[in-house]
C-alpha cells in the first residue's frame, strides 16, 4: 500500500507501515523522526479529522513522552509542507486533514463531526475580483449544519 494523503480512500482504515510513513515524510521534504512517525501515523491510520488535542492523545497512547508542544510544531510543519490541510470550523476549533485533495465539508455544529463533500457536489459560479497582482490559491467551504426545528 502507497500513502498519498491527496488520493486515499474515504473508506481506508488501514494505517501503512513504518517504511510508507517514512518515504511518505521524505517525499514533502520532512526528516521522519520518531515523533513525526507516530503523528502522521495517527493522521494517516483512518479518515477522520482530528484537533491537536485529539492528535497528542492517540499518540500518548502508544508513545508516552510526546508534548503538546511537539505536536502543534509538527502539525505546523505538516501544513506548510502540504501534508495536512488545516479546517477552521470557528475561531476556537481547528481540525486536521490528512485528504489533500480538492474537497470541502460539512460541520455538525452540535456533534463536532466533520464529513468531506466531493468537490464535484459544490459548484461555484464565480468569484468576485481579486486584488491586483493576486491569484486564488484554493476555496474551502465548510457547510455549518445543526438539526431543523
Amino acid at each position: 500500500m502507497k500513502l498519498d494523503p491527496g488520493v486515499k480512500s474515504s473508506e481506508s482504515s488501514e494505517s501503512g507501515t513504518r517504511e510508507e510513513v517514512s518515504e511518505l515524510l521524505r517525499a514533502h521534504g520532512i526528516t521522519p523522526t520518531h515523533q513525526r512517525m507516530e503523528i502522521a501515523q495517527v493522521l494517516f491510520e483512518k479518515r477522520w479529522h482530528p484537533s491537536a488535542d485529539q492528535i497528542l492523545a492517540a499518540v500518548n497512547v502508544r508513545y508516552a513522552e510526546t508534548s503538546k508542544a511537539t505536536v502543534y510544531n509538527t502539525l505546523k510543519l505538516f501544513l506548510e509542507k502540504g501534508l495536512v490541510r488545516e479546517l477552521i470550523v470557528d475561531p476556537n476549533k481547528v481540525f486536521y486533514d490528512s485528504n489533500t485533495s480538492e474537497h470541502h465539508h460539512f460541520y455538525a455544529i452540535e456533534s463536532g463531526e466533520i464529513t468531506d463533500i466531493a468537490a464535484s457536489g459544490i459548484r461555484i459560479d464565480g468569484l468576485p475580483p481579486l486584488p491586483a497582482g493576486m491569484v486564488a490559491a484554493g476555496i474551502d467551504i465548510i457547510v455549518r449544519t445543526r438539526p431543523g426545528v
